[in-house]
């Protein structure tokens, strides 16, 4: 089965494609400047879970898009297949090292986006996440 893509999903995946360049470019540098001066790591961390949130929300979208029956599997799958690579390409970037708890906060900050996604989709379709217990 041939499944038709239009414009807009299209433009969707245009917007992964460059969300990961951008996060590709910023991998290929040797060092990043500091933010967050007085709160060493904070940092680091916040731009992975932002990082790896973003791309694992627009993978949502795109795959929303397409009408995939489970889009945020889908994301959070790829986001994090996007991240062991990005780990591994930073290991052949002087001054980077790849590092499995920069992959766990890639995970977890995909995650904690889907989960807030899913749970606000499933709102706005009248559905309910956590089942009801006083209607039995």
């Amino acid at each position: 089965m041939l499944v038709r893509i239009g414009a807009h999903v299209g433009f969707r995946w245009a917007a992964v494609v460059v969300w990961m360049g951008v996060i590709f470019v910023l991998s290929t540098q040797s060092s990043l400047p500091n933010l967050t001066p007085g709160l060493p790591g904070l940092e680091e961390v916040g731009g992975h879970l932002a990082a790896y949130g973003l791309l694992a929300a627009l993978v949502w979208w795109a795959l929303r898009g397409m009408g995939t029956r489970y889009p945020a599997t889908g994301a959070l799958l790829l986001a994090v297949l996007y991240g062991a690579s990005d780990e591994l390409h930073q290991s052949f970037v002087p001054g980077r090292t790849m590092t499995i708890n920069d992959l766990l906060v890639d995970l977890i900050g995909a995650s904690l986006t889907m989960v807030v996604l899913s749970w606000f989709h499933a709102r706005r379709l009248g559905m309910q996440i956590i089942p009801d217990h006083e209607a039995s």
